[in-house]
């Protein structure tokens, strides 16, 4: 076995391939294809065709906004319904304690936590194109709904009304359900509305880093939200920017009112959890389903507050009255659509973005495909229709999901069985909860925190891979800390287009050569091995060429490849002005020399006569001779380009598009560098980049087709071979 592994190696290291074709330019390559003719039909046929309606059609728009009708029909019932069941029930079950905890961190009753864990996870079944992810209430976005409803019906608003023996706390809880119920409302439509646009990419805005960084963000405020309730004292509920910190102060300015029993219960359904949590994950593989601490915390709780009565006895907050049955459908406040419009957009993207990632997962795992789009349908219909029956937004559930996939889910009929078992309390044994602590769910949501603090590690990570990362990372993280969740959403958003921006404007600008005796070309600081090519300067840049780089890939192109057309033709214009000026000189030198020489003879003529001798001819020969103090080669000298290079090869295979200022600076480029004797030719272009020079009207006049080739080599062997025909003639010249 070994022996075959290695004979393979061996033949894989020796492949080698051998092809004759002749050296193609764009104008030569474009001679030999043919491109195909593409029917063009006019605006109307178009949009008639679009608006036409088949029964093909119509049966296709249909599945695909209701996917049920797709799989439903084909349910193996024995092979999948005993898993879904098993799923559904481990799901609910995490469903209820969550709902309820939720419902505190979005700062209404927790009725309206089992409302929101009902309505949309059994919309979600119909539409949904996942099969595994868990729809319901999730920390993130009940945070910012209660951020949203804390700053629109403050605390401090019903300090008066409490002194009139109103009953303030409901009023506030009733004003707050509104607020909740219209961002549902509002998110819900945004998202319709993306994916009827087809706009599921708007997801891909929000980068892994960014979301993971805001998520981290937001576990944080969520666990300082929580410590008064763990504590089991009184503080008013803080939102907007600096949140965290007045909350943490509040918390520790009444630490002296802790209640004890409050703090109890809380601890130990805390180490109780995170030991479940613990036996859950190292025996994963010998459980059938995870053990549902969250519901046995619950009953338990409820049970010992119920028995201790902890509320008269020890003042321990608990959840209180819960409303038996559904309550009648209402139309969401529309008065407050103004002053919540930003949030809610906030909230409908993030939502979308945790559903849609969550969803890849599985459906990479499972071998199956989701529709972006109609996934922003899905849950635009779930939060739209479920704010009407006062369900405030929802997005995917992280644990839930693992729970709903690692119990054997195998389709949404687990969603819809969980989506039941929460429906069955709120009709019917809802009321068994009422004495359930708030400490308990507290210790639920700081529980189900640990993943997302875990997101820390990111930290080393991303310094090790990528600095950008680790900044929007970081930037995330701090500006949704300490500028609130809104606010630090699009702090976080802005930062990563500008990375995005920062990439494009520097690029890594390379000089490549080739590896001996191939057609290959690296870079050539990276590589020992790697040569240029003599004469020849192949210059890369890995980004597009358009109006926010075009300076910096000049500046880039002169620095790299030591050739600045200005700085060459400054010197020659410098060297033939001191040129001038010396020949200049040596004319009046010879003039004055000319004169005195003349007057000399004169004088020494007359001398000579007198004593009858003649002026000897190496006198004017000497004087010829001194007025000749110009080197014959300077001027060549100071007209050759630096390095002796005749060819420049800019590659663009990494260009993606050129714009009008990148097509300009091309042209600059050919006739810079033209006008010092070093012609251009370009590399890899692209057909989208042949268009966009074609359109810009770049080849005209002396830019021809003629200087673009299929590839770096055929640009190489041109070069060689004008060079090798120009050298020919200069020797038979």
């Amino acid at each position: 076995m070994e022996c075959a592994q290695e004979h393979e190696e061996c033949l894989v290291q020796t492949q080698m391939y051998s092809v004759e074709r002749p050296i193609y330019n764009q104008e030569l390559l474009q001679e030999q294809l043919h491109q195909k003719e593409k029917p063009s039909q006019p605006l109307s046929q178009r949009i008639a065709h679009s608006c036409r309606c088949t029964s093909k059609k119509a049966k296709s728009h249909l599945y695909s906004f209701l996917p049920i009708l797709l799989w439903l029909p084909r349910y193996p019932v024995k092979a999948y319904l005993l898993g879904d069941i098993i799923s559904g029930i481990s799901t609910g079950v995490m469903q209820l304690p969550q709902g309820l905890a939720y419902a505190l961190l979005a700062a209404v009753p927790p009725v309206f936590g089992l409302y929101s864990s009902f309505y949309p996870v059994f919309l979600y079944t119909f539409f949904g194109t996942s099969r595994h992810i868990s729809i319901g209430t999730f920390a993130v976005i009940s945070m910012m709904v209660g951020a949203v409803a804390v700053r629109e019906v403050p605390d401090e608003r019903f300090d008066i009304l409490e002194s009139n023996s109103t009953n303030s706390t409901e009023i506030r809880d009733n004003l707050r359900v509104q607020v909740a119920v219209t961002l549902a409302l509002l998110s819900g439509i945004i998202q319709l509305c993306l994916g009827l646009l087809r706009f599921g990419f708007v997801a891909i805005y929000l980068t892994e880093p960014l979301v993971r960084g805001f998520t981290t963000a937001a576990a944080v405020h969520v666990f300082t939200s929580q410590l008064k309730y763990l504590l089991g004292v009184k503080t008013k509920r803080y939102s907007g920017a600096l949140s965290v910190l007045y909350s943490i102060y509040a918390v520790f300015s009444n630490i002296t009112d802790t209640n004890i029993a409050a703090l109890v219960v809380g601890l130990t359904c805390i180490v109780l959890l995170l030991i479940g949590k613990e036996i859950n994950v190292r025996f994963k593989n010998k459980l059938p389903v995870p053990i549902p601490m969250e519901i046995i915390v619950v009953i338990i709780g409820t049970g010992v507050s119920a028995g201790m009565n902890l509320s008269d006895t020890y003042g321990v907050h608990i959840v209180g009255n819960i409303p038996k049955g559904l309550r009648a459908p209402a139309i969401p406040d529309m008065g407050i659509i103004q002053q919540v419009f930003i949030d809610a957009i906030a909230i409908a993207i993030v939502g979308f973005s945790m559903a849609v990632s969550m969803a890849k997962i599985f459906a990479l795992k499972h071998g199956y495909t989701v529709d972006g789009n109609q996934e922003l349908i899905a849950l635009g219909i779930c939060n739209s229709v479920g704010s009407f029956f006062q369900s405030f937004p929802i997005t995917c559930s992280m644990s839930r999901s693992l729970v709903q996939e690692s119990t054997g889910g195998k389709t949404q009929v687990a969603g819809t069985l969980s989506s039941i078992m929460v429906l069955l309390v709120i009709v019917a044994i809802g009321y068994l909860f009422e004495p359930l602590p708030q400490t308990v769910l507290a210790a639920i949501v700081m529980v189900n925190l640990k993943g997302m603090f875990k997101q820390f590690a990111d930290i080393p990570h991303f310094w090790r891979t990528s600095k950008i990362e680790l900044a929007i990372w970081v930037i995330a993280f701090l500006a949704s800390v300490f500028l609130g969740l809104d606010y630090g959403l699009l702090t976080a958003v802005a930062f990563a287009m500008i990375t995005i921006i920062y990439r494009t404007q520097s690029p890594q600008y390379r000089i490549l050569g080739q590896i001996p005796n191939t057609d290959v070309y690296c870079d050539v600081d990276t590589y020992e091995e790697v040569k240029e090519c003599p004469g020849i300067k192949i210059f890369q840049a890995n980004a597009s060429l358009y109006f926010a780089n075009s300076e910096l890939y000049l500046n880039a192109l002169k620095k790299k490849t030591g050739v600045d057309p200005c700085a060459i033709l400054a010197a020659r214009k410098k060297a033939q002005k001191r040129h001038a000026r010396e020949m200049k000189q040596a004319d009046e030198f010879k003039k004055k020399a000319v004169l005195k020489l003349t007057s000399d003879v004169e004088t020494s003529v007359k001398h000579e006569i007198a004593n009858d001798e003649l002026p000897l001819n190496g006198k004017f020969a000497s004087a010829d001779a001194n007025a000749q103090d110009t080197s014959p080669d300077e001027l060549e000298h100071f007209m050759e380009p630096m390095g002796k290079v005749h060819s420049l090869i800019l590659d663009f295979t990494p260009v993606n598009f050129v714009d009008s200022v990148g097509a300009k600076t091309l042209k600059s480029v050919i006739k810079e560098y033209e006008e010092i004797g070093v012609g251009v030719y370009i590399s890899g272009c692209s057909g989208p980049v042949v268009d966009d020079l074609t359109r810009l009207k770049f080849f005209e006049k002396s830019i021809t087709r003629d200087l673009l080739f299929h590839s770096v080599h055929d640009a190489v062997l041109t070069c060689q071979l004008k060079a090798v025909s120009v050298s020919q003639a200069a020797l038979n010249h």
